[in-house]
């Protein structure tokens, strides 16, 4: 339905948009984190690496357009393409002063061949003086806003430190959506005691948000992290391929088909990634998602309540 896909793939929908491939360069723009600061936290999010989620994003002490010269370089192996999203990847990118936000991200946009941005962020990252800033740039270029959820679930959210609820996250999907500004929501997968009920609800509710897109993913348990504590204490229960391959096939066929997929499963650093291993092979996970579906006779939204 979406050429070779049963689902609603960001690539089909930057080839939409821009005409052929779009590559996301992952930026590291030197922010930090309210739950590493001290302001919430000091430790960040109970599966949060080092790098704060940003461990293929090149040095933060170089510039931005430094940054995307070299990320270009290496994606030169994979893509040839004239067209770019500097993706502002690891900690929290809107947590600074609208100033120096405005400095950081016209930097990005005033590069060669960069057609747009993508901003990773937390909800309670999200005010109206940073909106109004995300507003102007959005009337200049293609914009995307991407928010941490991982979870409705109050019990999980204070299990894995997230450091804000269900109405904080609500209210920074208002102030953006009002602005028309593409919102893009991340959920996880996996998270310690969730069912998959549980799971669904989380993929129910941000499907009825409408949002521009989602990215799901399988809880990675990282080294040196307080997940990974938490795992050899409690060994909670990690999905098997099969299991994750099911859940992303349930979860594909309840979202509407308006939204865009940015990610349905996602490959941790090898050196760093204690569980689950089977995530190392994306192309396989991946192609077992087509394979489940195609048994099904399924699509993306085909359970979807419109």
């Amino acid at each position: 339905m979406w050429n070779d896909k049963r689902y609603h793939t960001l690539d089909y929908e930057l080839k939409k948009i821009f005409g052929e491939k779009t590559i996301k360069l992952s930026i590291d723009g030197n922010f930090t984190c309210p739950n590493r600061d001290g302001t919430i936290g000091k430790t960040g999010c109970i599966f949060c690496s080092e790098r704060g989620s940003g461990d293929f994003t090149s040095n933060g002490n170089k510039s931005i357009t430094e940054q995307i010269i070299e990320q270009k370089q290496i994606m030169s192996n994979k893509w040839i393409s004239n067209t770019y999203i500097a993706y502002f990847q690891n900690y929290t990118n809107t947590y600074d002063t609208v100033e120096n936000l405005r400095i950081k991200f016209y930097e990005a946009l005033n590069s060669k061949d960069i057609k747009g941005i993508a901003i990773a962020t937390r909800p309670d990252c999200i005010n109206e003086k940073i909106v109004e800033l995300l507003h102007e740039i959005n009337s200049k270029t293609f914009l995307w806003i991407e928010l941490g959820l991982q979870t409705i679930h109050d019990k999980t959210a204070k299990l894995i430190k997230s450091g804000y609820n269900l109405s904080q996250f609500d209210m920074a999907v208002k102030l953006l959506m009002d602005k028309n500004i593409k919102t893009v929501v991340h959920l996880i997968i996996g998270l310690p005691w969730e069912t998959n009920k549980e799971i669904l609800d989380s993929m129910k509710y941000v499907s009825n948000l409408n949002v521009w897109g989602m990215k799901l993913h399988m809880l990675h348990i990282i080294r040196n992290t307080d997940l990974e504590s938490y795992y050899i204490d409690n060994k909670f229960n990690i999905m098997s391929q099969d299991e994750y391959v099911n859940i992303i096939c349930d979860s594909l066929e309840i979202i509407s088909p308006n939204i865009v997929i940015h990610r349905i499963t996602g490959d941790g650093k090898k050196s760093d990634l204690v569980a689950p291993i089977w995530t190392l092979n994306k192309l396989k996970v991946l192609s077992e998602i087509d394979r489940e579906l195609k048994e099904r006779q399924s699509f993306q939204g085909k359970k979807a309540v419109l």
